[in-house]
C-alpha cells in the first residue's frame, strides 16, 4: 500500500514550496530510489498546469567523473543543465542518496575544481532567485544510507523525516503558514539592528548586520525548514567557534571544526577529523574563507543531529555559519564557490546580544516575538 505521506508531501512541494502556475516549467531532480516521490510530484505539477521535466541522477556517474576525468572533464558544465536553469520557472530536488560516503576517497583538489566550474550556474541561479524569476526547493526521500547515518532503522528514520516536514498532517500548509507568521516578528524585529554577539561554551563572536536583511525561512526553499537567515557584512566576523555537530560536505564527514576570524576572513581553521579537507576547501577561492550566512535554527520538531544539513541546520537551540556565497537577498556580497553550513549548539548556556540587548539565551528566544 503506497505511504500517503509521500502524496502529501508532493503536494506542499508543488503548491506550496514553488507554487506551480499553469505553463510553469519545472525541473525535478533525483536519483531512482525517489521514484516514489519523483512519480507523486509529476502527478502534481501535471494537476496544476505546470510542465515537468524529470533528471534522473544515477549516483555511480559522479563518482566516474571526478575519479577517472581530467580537469577539463571535471569543470565542464553540460549546456542543456545551464539553459535550464536559464530558461525554467522552477526545480524541486529530491534528495536520495545511495551512499553518503561515496565521495570520501575523492582528492580534495577535484572536489574544489568541480566547486569552482559550478560557481557561475550558483551565482545565476542565486541572482534569479533574489529577482523572483527562480523558484526552487530541496527534500529529502527517505533511504537506507540517510538512516544509517542517523542511526536510526529506515521505518524510524521515515517516521523523522515526514515528521519534520509535515508536523500537521492534515493541514501542513496551514502549519508552514504558522511558522512565517511567528518568524515575521523575528526578522522585523532583527532588521532594525546594526550587529550581533554570540557567546557560549564553544564561540564568541561578533559581527556586523548594518544595511543586511534577515529571511523568513518557512518551507519554500527547504522541507523541512525552520530558521531565520542573514548575510553578515564580510569584513566584520571577529572570534571563534567551534561547532558542536559534525558536518557533511560534498560527502565528506568532519567533527570538531574550529574557526577563527579577523577581519571577517578565518585565518585559522581545525578539526578533530578531516581537517585536511577543511583546509583544501576553504582555499576553493578567496571568497571561501569568508562568512556569507549566519543563521538561527528554530524547528522544534527536529531534536536531534542526523548527519544530514538539511535537518541539522534547522535544530531549535542551534545557530549555523556557511562559509562562502551569500544570498544576495539579504545583501551578503560575498562570491563564492561554496556555500558550507556548519552548526553550533546554544542551549548549554548560549547566548545571542543584537545591538547590545539580550534576545536569545539557552536555545530560545528571551524575547516574547
Amino acid at each position: 500500500m503506497p505511504d500517503p505521506r509521500i502524496e502529501k508531501l508532493a503536494q506542499v512541494l508543488v503548491n506550496y514550496s514553488i507554487g506551480v502556475k499553469p505553463g510553469n516549467k519545472v525541473m525535478v531532480q533525483g536519483t531512482p530510489l525517489a521514484a516514489p516521490l519523483t512519480k507523486a510530484v509529476v502527478s502534481e505539477i501535471l494537476k496544476a498546469g505546470g510542465h515537468p521535466h524529470v533528471i534522473t541522477q544515477l549516483p555511480e556517474t559522479q563518482q566516474l567523473i571526478l575519479r577517472q576525468g581530467s580537469d577539463e572533464q571535471i569543470q565542464h558544465i553540460p549546456e542543456p543543465m545551464k539553459l535550464a536553469f536559464e530558461t525554467y520557472d522552477a526545480s524541486i530536488a529530491l534528495m536520495s542518496s545511495v551512499n553518503t560516503k561515496a565521495l570520501t576517497t575523492i582528492p580534495p583538489e577535484k572536489m574544489a575544481l568541480a566547486s569552482q566550474a559550478q560557481s557561475e550556474l550558483f551565482g545565476m541561479i542565486m541572482k534569479r532567485t533574489a529577482e523572483g524569476s527562480f523558484r526552487w526547493v530541496g527534500t529529502l526521500y527517505p533511504t537506507q544510507a540517510y538512516a544509517q547515518d542517523a542511526e536510526m532503522g529506515l521505518d524510524e528514520y521515515a517516521d523523522f523525516v515526514y515528521g519534520a516536514c509535515l508536523p500537521d498532517f492534515d493541514d501542513p500548509i496551514g502549519y508552514w503558514r504558522g511558522v512565517e507568521a511567528k518568524q515575521r516578528k523575528i526578522v522585523e524585529w532583527l532588521d532594525r539592528k546594526n550587529s550581533l554577539r554570540v557567546e557560549g561554551p564553544d564561540v564568541e563572536l561578533e559581527m556586523s548586520i548594518e544595511g543586511r536583511t534577515f529571511v523568513n525561512c518557512f518551507g519554500e526553499r527547504n522541507m523541512p525548514d525552520g530558521e531565520v537567515f542573514t548575510g553578515p557584512v564580510e569584513d566584520s566576523v571577529e572570534g571563534h567557534v567551534r561547532f558542536s555537530y559534525p558536518t557533511t560536505y560534498q560527502g565528506r564527514k568532519l567533527e570538531g571544526v574550529h574557526l577563527w576570524f579577523e577581519k571577517g576572513k578565518v585565518v585559522k581553521a581545525t578539526a578533530d577529523k578531516g581537517e585536511d579537507f577543511l583546509l583544501k576547501t576553504i582555499d576553493t577561492d578567496e571568497g571561501a574563507r569568508f562568512v556569507g550566512e549566519f543563521a538561527i535554527g528554530t524547528n522544534k520538531g527536529i531534536t536531534k543531529a542526523t548527519g544530514n544539513t538539511l535537518f541539522d541546520e534547522k535544530i531549535n537551540g542551534s545557530f549555523h555559519m556557511a562559509l562562502g556565497r551569500g544570498m544576495p537577498e539579504t545583501g551578503s556580497q560575498n562570491v563564492s564557490a561554496i556555500h558550507w553550513d556548519m552548526v553550533c549548539d546554544l542551549t548549554q548556556g548560549g547566548k545571542i546580544w543584537a545591538d547590545g540587548e539580550l534576545f536569545y539565551e539557552n536555545g530560545d528566544f528571551a524575547i516574547d516575538f
